[in-house]
Parts: structure tokens; C-alpha cells; sequence
């Protein structure tokens, strides 16, 4: 086994770091002829860097597991345009490979393994979507190559084959990891890692284009709603301004009574006997002049009040008081 089958076995975290970098979406995407994960020594292999506009710009590189990183022509392979070329595959060719332009951006990444043991299993190169067949295919170098195999996952048995081939439908997560087969006689094969991605929902569209009218409806409810909540707005200040027009503080005229519809039938009168309080002092001359305005003739009284002097004592009439600018 060389040396990069025993960094692989010894290391299966790298195979996982390579194959979570070959998951990531770039410009470019590197493909692999035939497509396989594993060669035979001296086998033809053909890689190439694919971009949706052009493949121009690109150039193929490669780490090996000596640690050199170099570019197709440099020692390994012949450059064709946007591929590259390995007549003859030899175990000193086992790496990682991938496109790379002059800008930075690299494309995905692929792991190829070169083995000189007459045992490989064929699996996609790439990543496979989930939901999708796999098929694995455990191949002698020498004919025939349908010979019956046992196949492994993660270094545990999962099933014997009669023909060499196993066949893992609908494909999940679960069904990530390193793969490996064995056929009875001829030997092992090296591992290979399988990658699983999630498959891509895509939203189809619409079977039939609704009817204008169904557009404006949830506008129609809105305006309703907005109105509604108007109108009870001024429902509420209308309300309120009736309120405060009714307990409005009266006028100062309206104190004011009004007494010319007054009639004398409504009109009452009492009498008033007042009697003089026995003391040395003098009476004092009331005012006989008595004026009884806007009072009608029948509706007065005359009664007549005698004054009786006293004659003990007599004493000066007041003078008369003044009252000036009296109102």
C-alpha cells in the first residue's frame, strides 16, 4: 500500500475535510473521466474545469500526499485548454485535485486514489443528492470483474453481493461515510468517501393566475376597517361636544329675573306688626312717605297705625341726614 492509502486509513478526518470543501457552490466545478474515486496503476484519467459561461482562466491543481501542490504540466499531466490529461496513473498521483483561477475562487475539490493492488470500488467522484440511487461496484484489475463481494461502511460488514455490485437506494445522510469492498482471492480495496447533500426544493409555479378581484379584497377590508373606525371617532366627539354644550355654565343674564308678566293674582302680601320696645329712648320719626311704584289700585290695602308719644321726655329732632352719591 503506498503512501497515501496509509494517510488516508490513518487519517479518515481529511477525507471528511475534503469532502465538506468539495460540497461548497464556486464558478467552476471539476470533473473526473471515467468517473471514479480509485484507479488502477497505469489507468487513464481525464479531469476537467467546467464554468456555466466559459472555462477559460482556469487552471488544474493538485496536493499530493507528499505535500506538493503544483499545477497540471508541472511534472504531471498534460494541459488541454481547460483540461488535463494522466496517461498513465501511478501511486505518486494520489491526492487532492481542483480548478483555481487567477482571481482566487477555486472550485470543488476532488480526491482521487491511485492503488497497485488488484482490487478498487467504484463510487461517485461527486457528491450525491439525497433521495437519489447509488450504485458501488467492486472491480478486479484482471477479467472478469463481476466476481461476488463483501462490502463495508465505515470498517462494518453491510452485505454480500453475488455480481460486485451494490446498489443503496434513496440515499440519506445516514448513508455518508467511508466505503470499502473485498473479494475473496484477489483482496481489499482502498476506501472511499461518499458525500451526501441535501436535495434542492425548488417552488413550482402557479398553475393559474388568480382573479384580479381576489387582489383587491384584503384592500376593500382595509378600507372598511379604516372607515368603521372613523366614523366611530366622531360618533365619540360629537358626543362629547353635546356634553359640554349642555353643562355649559348659564349666562350672567339669566340670573337675572324677570317680573313683567307678573299679574296681581300672583302677587301675595303679609302683615307686618312691629312693636315698639318700651325704653327711654325716642322713637325716631319713620319716613310716612311711602312709594309704591308699578303696584295697581286693586291689589293694595290701607290700614291706619296710630303713634302714641311719649311724654316724658323731649328731645331734638336729628338733623336731617345727607346721603350724597348714595345709589
Amino acid at each position: 500500500m503506498d503512501g497515501w492509502m496509509t494517510y488516508a486509513r490513518s487519517y479518515p478526518l481529511a477525507l471528511v475535510l475534503i469532502s465538506l470543501l468539495s460540497c461548497t457552490t464556486n464558478q467552476a466545478r471539476l470533473t473526473v473521466s471515467p468517473s471514479s474515486s480509485q484507479f488502477f496503476e497505469g489507468d487513464f484519467v481525464s479531469l476537467s474545469c467546467e464554468e456555466d459561461d466559459s472555462s477559460a482562466g482556469w487552471t488544474l491543481r493538485r496536493n499530493t500526499s507528499k505535500g506538493q501542490r503544483t499545477q497540471c504540466g508541472d511534472g504531471w499531466g498534460t494541459p488541454t485548454n481547460s483540461s488535463c490529461n494522466i496517461s498513465v496513473m501511478a501511486p505518486h498521483d494520489s491526492g487532492v485535485y481542483w480548478c483555481e483561477s487567477r482571481e482566487g475562487p477555486i472550485s470543488n475539490m476532488v480526491n482521487l486514489t491511485v492503488t497497485g493492488g488488484s482490487v478498487i470500488l467504484q463510487s461517485p467522484v461527486l457528491p450525491v443528492m439525497e433521495g437519489d440511487d447509488v450504485t458501488l461496484l467492486c472491480k478486479t484489475k484482471t477479467t472478469p470483474s463481476n466476481l461476488p463481494a463483501a462490502f463495508f461502511k465505515d470498517g462494518v460488514f453491510i452485505g454480500n453481493e453475488s455480481t460486485g455490485h451494490m446498489t443503496i437506494q434513496h440515499v440519506s445522510r445516514s448513508d455518508e461515510g467511508l466505503y470499502k469492498c473485498d473479494i475473496s482471492g484477489h483482496g481489499e480495496s482502498p476506501s472511499s468517501w461518499i458525500t451526501v447533500t441535501d436535495k434542492h426544493t425548488t417552488t413550482p409555479p402557479p398553475t393559474s393566475t388568480p382573479p384580479p378581484t381576489s387582489s383587491f379584497l384584503p384592500v376593500l377590508l382595509v378600507l372598511s376597517c379604516v372607515g368603521s373606525v372613523c366614523v366611530l371617532v366622531l360618533l365619540v366627539l360629537l358626543v362629547l361636544l353635546v356634553r359640554q354644550c349642555v353643562h355649559r355654565k348659564p349666562d350672567v343674564r339669566d340670573s337675572a329675573a324677570v317680573y313683567s308678566s307678573v299679574t296681581s293674582e300672583d302677587t301675595s302680601y303679609a302683615e307686618i306688626i312691629i312693636k315698639e320696645k318700651q325704653n327711654n329712648s325716642k322713637m325716631r320719626e319713620t319716613d310716612t312717605h311711602v312709594v309704591y311704584s308699578a303696584v295697581r289700585t286693586e291689589a293694595v290695602s290701607y290700614g291706619q297705625t296710630a303713634v302714641t308719644p311719649n311724654r316724658q321726655r323731649d328731645f331734638k329732632p336729628e338733623p336731617d341726614v345727607v346721603y350724597s352719591s348714595l345709589k
